[in-house]
C-alpha cells in the first residue's frame, strides 16, 4: 500500500475561518499547543457524506477546550457549518474528520493565556483502523496505565493524554500485536490506547466504568444499542485476573467503530453472536439505517 505524507496531499483545509491548500495549512514550530499540549481534538467518521454524531463531537470539542482553560473562537455551529463544508470541498462522502484547536505561537512559557486559539478542521479518506479488523485483533500489556482523576483531566479530549498511548501502541505492534490494554492507576483494565473494550460472559456486556478515561462517544452508541437489544449492560470496575472469564471482548472508537478482538495477551476471545451483532447494529446506526435510542 503506498503511503501519502500528510503534509504532502492535494486537497483544503478550513482553518481559522478559510480553506487554505492542504500543503500550506501550517503552524509555527513554537507553537503553545506543540510545547505544551493546549490543544483539543475530534475524530470523527462520515458515512454517506453525514458525520455520525456531528453535533454530539463538536459539543465535546468545545467542552474539551474549556476543560483546558480555553474558549473556541467559533461555535457550536459555525463549527458544524465548517465541518460539513469541508467535506463537501474534499468531494468525500465516507471519510475520517478531524477537528484541531490549540494555542498558538506568541508566547513561550507555561503561561499563556493570551495566545490566540487557532481551529482546523481536515478530512479524508481513511478505511479500516486495523487490518484485517474482521478476523479480530490481538492486544498485549500495555507498560503505561492511566493517571488518576485527580492528575489529568480525563473528560477532555486532549492531545496530552494521547503521549502513553503512542508510547504503549508502538510497544505493542514492535511486539506483533495490533493494539495494547491499558490498565489504570489502581490496576484495574481501562481501555486499549485509543478505543474503549467491552467484555461478554453468559450473553452479559461488561465494560470498565469510564471514571479516569474518556467515556466515548462509540461506548456510548454501542451501550445505547445493546440496551436496546435487551442486552444486559454491566459497568464495573474489572480486574485484569477476569479476562479468562469472558468468552467475547471489543472495542469501540470513531476510528475503531467496532473490532472484535481475539486476544490479549495470550488470553483468547471468540468473536461471538454479541460482538457481530453490535457490530452490525452499529453500522446501520452510523449509516442511517436505524435511529439511535433515546
Amino acid at each position: 500500500m503506498d503511503f501519502i505524507p500528510f503534509d504532502d496531499r492535494d486537497g483544503y483545509i478550513w482553518m481559522d475561518g478559510e480553506f487554505r491548500a492542504w500543503r500550506d495549512a501550517k503552524v509555527h514550530v513554537l507553537t503553545h499547543g506543540l510545547h505544551y499540549a493546549s490543544c483539543v481534538f475530534e475524530g470523527e467518521r462520515s458515512y454517506g457524506g453525514r458525520i455520525f454524531r456531528s453535533l454530539d463531537h463538536s459539543k465535546r470539542l468545545e467542552n474539551s477546550a474549556r476543560i483546558l482553560d480555553f474558549d473556541l473562537p467559533f461555535t457550536v455551529a459555525e463549527i458544524e457549518a465548517a465541518k460539513a463544508e469541508a467535506l463537501e470541498k474534499a468531494g468525500l462522502e465516507s471519510a475520517y474528520v478531524r477537528a484541531v484547536a490549540w494555542r498558538g505561537a506568541e508566547k513561550m512559557g507555561l503561561s499563556a493565556q493570551d495566545n490566540t486559539i487557532h481551529l482546523a478542521i481536515a478530512a479524508w479518506e481513511w478505511g479500516d483502523y486495523f487490518d484485517n479488523k474482521m478476523a479480530g485483533i490481538k492486544l498485549t500489556n500495555a507498560q503505561w496505565k492511566r493517571p488518576s482523576p485527580e492528575t489529568a483531566p480525563h473528560d477532555a479530549k486532549a492531545a496530552g493524554l494521547y503521549m502513553i498511548c503512542t508510547m504503549s501502541k508502538h510497544a505493542a505492534e514492535r511486539a506483533g500485536y495490533a493494539d495494547a490494554l491499558m490498565l489504570d492507576y489502581r490496576g484495574q483494565i481501562a481501555e486499549a490506547t485509543g478505543a474503549n473494550i467491552f467484555f461478554v460472559r453468559d450473553g452479559v456486556l461488561h465494560t470498565p466504568t469510564p471514571d479516569c478515561f474518556l467515556n466515548g462517544l462509540t461506548r456510548q452508541t454501542v451501550i445505547s444499542l445493546a440496551k436496546q437489544r435487551q442486552i444486559e449492560v454491566v459497568e464495573r470496575a474489572i480486574m485484569p485476573e477476569e479476562l479468562a472469564t469472558f468468552s467475547e471482548c471489543f472495542i469501540t472508537g470513531s476510528a475503531a467503530e467496532v473490532t472484535p478482538v481475539n486476544e490479549i495477551a495470550g488470553q483468547a476471545f471468540r468473536p461471538g453472536e454479541i460482538t457481530e451483532t453490535l457490530m452490525g447494529d452499529y453500522d446501520d446506526a452510523a449509516r442511517g439505517r436505524i435511529d439511535l435510542p433515546e
